[in-house]
């Protein structure tokens, strides 16, 4: 985690934001014609990753979609607009936010579609964990965001904790079963 002082730098939300267009073509939809969840998915994690490389100028990877809304279907030919920023930066992850909206190219209309919160790990080119600078918010919507953050780290966290305790619990089960046959 041996980083050049340019990197060690403090960043705003701002030189972070990243933004993606696509047009929703056949092959991106089901059958009733809506765009795929899981090709919107793909364009989050893009549009993600951008933010998160703006950030750590280095090789990200994606290690959890903590939470996504899908709230309205995109439709066949809608331009998808996607945005995102880093929330906060912790010492080699950090979260970003993406929202994305949908525009009916024939009337112009614009509607929310989606939202989602990812995690990304900084790491060199050898896959190792690398420290990212610190992230300074600005505006009022940035120090919520940075402080929704942390409570999602948390939670996570305690999630994560939870989840082993309870594989540990169901390894000592099958160990005990696998010794009474």
């Amino acid at each position: 985690m041996n980083e050049p002082a340019r990197d060690r730098l403090v960043r705003t939300v701002a030189s972070t934001q990243s933004e993606m267009t696509e047009i929703i073509l056949p092959n991106d939809t089901n059958t009733l014609g809506n765009l795929l969840g899981g090709r919107l998915m793909h364009f989050i994690d893009l549009t993600g990753a951008m933010a998160a490389y703006r950030h750590s100028r280095t090789h990200v990877v994606t290690a959890a979609m903590d939470h996504i809304d899908f709230i309205r279907p995109v439709h066949l030919g809608d331009l998808l607009t996607l945005k995102s920023s880093v929330n906060r930066a912790f010492t080699t992850s950090m979260e970003v936010g993406v929202k994305v909206w949908a525009e009916n190219t024939r009337t112009g209309e614009v509607v929310h579609v989606a939202s989602a919160y990812l995690v990304f790990v900084a790491v060199d080119e050898h896959g190792r964990r690398q420290s990212v600078p610190q992230l300074m918010p600005e505006t009022p919507d940035e120090i919520r965001r940075h402080a929704d953050a942390l409570r999602r780290r948390e939670h996570r966290e305690r999630e994560d904790a939870r989840q082993r305790h309870e594989r540990q619990a169901t390894a000592a089960q099958d160990v005990t079963f696998q010794n009474k046959a």
